[in-house]
């Protein structure tokens, strides 16, 4: 197919079936032009019965790679695998400071080196897919390009250490076909290949759960392209700020599960493991107190690591190397409130005070989860702040997400029905990765999550901000049932620091598997990740005939306030859904309070029998 120009066309309709959208110009052109290239050299290497996996998607994760051959090794009979990625470039260079990166023609930006890129894959898929978790010498790894002399791209080679990275060229052809005969027998594959297939993702490492290790002890995530140059970018400019005696700005953008916060944690481990002066702050008290919680469970100092936005006012500049501002969305247009004493309202800008303190300032973000008024951290700003100090800003975006199993399709469909993507909704067309179903009632679907628990999956069920939030009741009182939909009636979760009636404080609600039994809001959920996620739409967002409609009166949101502007309330609330309908990593059931919005629903999600499978 491949030789003949129809694996192209098929390419291109299966691309379609799965993602929704066409493959892009570069993707498209790499399969007509790449693929028959690799077709080839197994032919002539004697190896026609090695199956070949195209576009094999990582478990639990959005990124690809462009082929995995899958055999048997020559020597032992085992079954045996060889990632490849398949690069058209021509020339490349390392980067003159960081050989991890390199330089090639036409792009604005380091990218990965391609040897270190596919040893990433080759490490990511030992640790998560179940078939070669045990046996990680089974995977390895080459990046072939094609194209390429030795000339142009020989100097990559300076990092190449093991056989999960290596690299060849056009030039040397017969020892890349040396490389495959020694990886792969001429037997069939089919067996290797189905069982590679069918290995069951290895649950991912949760991050608040590996948080201590992370900080404390060593680099237990993998991160893949994008993510491992934001993560050296940053190391980089801190180096090169410490040699030269000046500041930089980076700003790393991503959607939700993009491995912000990962990068983040890896960031903060290897420079707290150098002695570098560094923190981590967030504007989210669950998210800093769960890091606290989790990540400084042993070590006083590890929690001394997590602080807010605002604990930076009257800090000196450049106290710090560098301050990790993640969930950096969060950032306030000041940090004073009302509490705060006169002598310390300087009239600062929140994101002034944090590009001040630090020679590098590290921003992580995601513009569409803004849910509150004045909330104001998108890349704009801090390009504007940093400028305006005449400092340099370098942007790095993350486009492969991890949560929602790893499933852009999902991630399409929910920015699609909330319209903040244009193109109106789009009927869910099931990819194997992500579950959704609709649930006609918050019983069917309080039951369904049930049922996911009882099979080990932890769960959590979340709604908009539609119902009156009690006091916290006095010692030994149950909490109040506020969120009430007909005859079933459930807690909002924990406002306070301290657990009450067994339920656990706000900041740990998303963690503790006894925050089941409350309803979570925004400001809980946001930042965390659960397995099943069971998502209430309140009456604040309703569709009527072919649109979305916001109330802002049926919203109990103390920080909407009669200033709020109305397009400002409309844009916070589908953020708000957006937050929610993301934290899944397994699935989704969501519920609305609305008829008319349930039938819109399940028209574009499907008939109960369709997802009965679930």
């Amino acid at each position: 197919m491949a030789l003949d120009g129809s694996l192209f066309l098929h390419l291109n309709e299966q691309f379609y079936h799965l993602h929704g959208h066409r493959a892009g110009a570069s993707e498209a052109r790499s399969w007509e032009r790449s693929i028959p290239v690799l077709v080839a050299a197994l032919n002539e290497a004697g190896l026609g019965g090695v199956e070949v996996i195209l576009e094999y998607a990582l478990p639990l994760n959005s990124k690809r790679a462009d082929a995995v051959l899958a055999g048997t090794d020559p020597v032992t009979g085992e079954p045996s695998y060889v990632v490849v990625e398949l690069k058209q470039w021509s020339q490349c260079t390392p980067d003159e400071d960081d050989p991890t990166l390199c330089q090639v023609g036409g792009y604005g930006r380091p990218v990965l080196n391609p040897i270190e890129q596919v040893r990433r894959y080759c490490q990511y898929i030992a640790n998560f897919n179940g078939a070669v978790a045990g046996h990680p010498d089974r995977v390895s790894g080459v990046a072939y390009l094609h194209n390429a002399t030795e000339f142009g791209v020989g100097g990559l080679r300076a990092i190449e250490l093991d056989d999960q990275g290596q690299l060849f060229t056009a030039e040397r052809r017969g020892a890349f076909l040396d490389y495959l005969r020694a990886k792969l027998s001429g037997n069939s594959g089919a067996h290797a290949a189905d069982e590679f297939l069918s290995g069951t993702p290895v649950p991912s490492r949760q991050l608040m759960s590996v948080a201590a290790e992370e900080v404390r002890d060593r680099e237990r995530f993998v991160l893949l392209d994008e993510q491992q140059v934001a993560y050296r970018m940053v190391l980089n400019a801190v180096r090169e700020a410490k040699r030269s005696d000046h500041k930089e700005v980076v700003v790393v953008t991503g959607g939700p599960g993009t491995g912000k916060s990962v990068i983040a944690l890896s960031m903060l481990g290897e420079l707290y493991r150098q002695g570098v002066p560094a923190l981590h702050a967030t504007g989210s008290q669950s998210f800093t107190t769960t890091m606290r919680k989790v990540a400084g469970s042993r070590k006083r100092e590890v929690q001394d690591l997590f602080k807010y936005f605002n604990s930076f006012m009257t800090a000196e500049k450049n106290t710090l190397d560098v301050l990790i501002c993640d969930e950096a969305h969060r950032i306030r247009q000041t940090s004073a409130n009302r509490y705060t004493p006169a002598a310390r309202r300087t009239g600062k800008r929140q994101i002034d005070e944090l590009i001040d303190v630090a020679r590098v300032p590290v921003f992580l973000l995601d513009e569409h989860q803004v849910v509150r008024p004045g909330e104001m951290g998108t890349v704009a700003e801090i390009r504007a702040a940093a400028a305006a100090k005449g400092l340099a800003c370098k942007v790095v975006p993350l486009d492969s997400q991890f949560r929602c199993g790893g499933s852009d399709a999902y991630l399409r469909w929910v920015v699609r029905l909330l319209g903040l993507e244009p193109g109106g909704p789009l009927a869910w067309s099931p990819d194997g990765r992500m579950r959704l179903q609709v649930a006609d009632s918050p019983e069917e679907m309080e039951r369904f999550l049930e049922e996911r628990r009882a099979q080990g999956y932890g769960a959590r069920i979340a709604a908009g901000y539609c119902w009156p939030w009690s006091k916290e009741p006095k010692p030994g009182e149950p909490l109040a049932a506020d969120v009430a939909i007909g005859d079933w009636a459930r807690p909002w979760n924990v406002r306070g620091e301290r657990g009450v009636a067994g339920a656990p404080p706000a900041a740990l609600w998303a963690t503790d598997p006894a925050g089941f039994g409350q309803v979570g809001c925004v400001y809980t959920a946001q930042g965390f990740e659960y397995d099943w996620s069971g998502v209430i739409i309140g009456p604040d967002l309703v569709w009527r005939g072919d649109r979305w409609v916001t109330d802002r009166t049926a919203s109990k949101d103390p920080v909407f306030r009669k200033s709020t502007p109305d397009e400002d309330v409309d844009r916070l609330i589908r953020n708000t859904y957006k937050v929610l309908l993301t934290r899944g990593m397994v699935g989704t059931v969501v519920h609305s309070t609305d008829p008319e919005t349930r039938d819109k629903l399940r028209e574009l999600v499907g008939s109960r029998e369709a997802v009965a499978a679930l």
